[in-house]
């Protein structure tokens, strides 16, 4: 990210008095993540997964951020189940709607921060993005950058929590998972920590 972006989105955002809100999206398939933990020496520690099944749960996240306001988590969580005519994820109408939601909770104007991944430049984002220019601007991070992003860490947290978890079916891991983020939206001292590893300041 370029000092001058970084700048320009912080001038934006405090002469608007808007909110700089960070996104990004994250899976948990039933296959657990390899988390780190300790054992005797010689004796690998070995977690019971009584059936990988199928599916998978997407999760879409932002992180949000004011001078002066409590630090906020907004997210959506969504099941895939392989069934047919079922989404496999989100789509660009669920990102607008997770938008307008966004800004209907924070009451103010947004600065929107995230990667460009395809469905974030589809037609139809690109025409809602200027039908609100009013109250909403959109800047693109790198075409790799999570170290950038303090969603990441949001999401770094929730695949340490549920490391562990032998899920028997989809549902005990959307319901890990749901439970985790609603506790993070409680502690913005969390939220605000992810800002902080990435060196990024609110500070003009």
């Amino acid at each position: 990210m370029e000092e001058g972006d970084l700048a320009a989105r912080k001038s934006i955002a405090a002469e608007r008095n808007a909110w700089i809100v960070f996104e990004d999206e994250a899976g948990q398939s039933m296959t657990p993540p390899r988390p780190r933990t300790w054992g005797r020496i010689g004796q690998t520690p070995v977690v019971r997964v009584r059936g990988r099944g199928s599916g998978r749960v997407s999760m879409t996240g932002m992180t949000c951020y004011k001078p002066g306001e409590r630090s906020r988590l907004i997210y959506a969580v969504r099941e895939y189940r392989g069934r047919k005519d079922e989404p496999k994820g989100f789509g660009w109408r669920d990102f607008r709607d997770l938008i307008v939601r966004a800004r209907t909770q924070l009451g103010g104007p947004v600065v929107l921060v995230w990667d460009n991944v395809r469905l974030h430049l589809t037609a139809g984002m690109r025409e809602f993005i200027a039908a609100n220019a009013d109250w909403l601007t959109v800047f693109q991070l790198p075409t790799y950058a999570p170290d950038l992003n303090p969603q990441e860490g949001i999401w770094s947290m929730i695949k340490r929590d549920i490391g562990n978890l032998a899920a028997a079916d989809l549902t005990q891991i959307t319901t890990a998972v749901k439970r985790r983020l609603k506790k993070i939206q409680y502690r913005s001292d969390l939220v605000d920590g992810c800002l902080a590893a990435t060196g990024l300041t609110l500070d003009l």
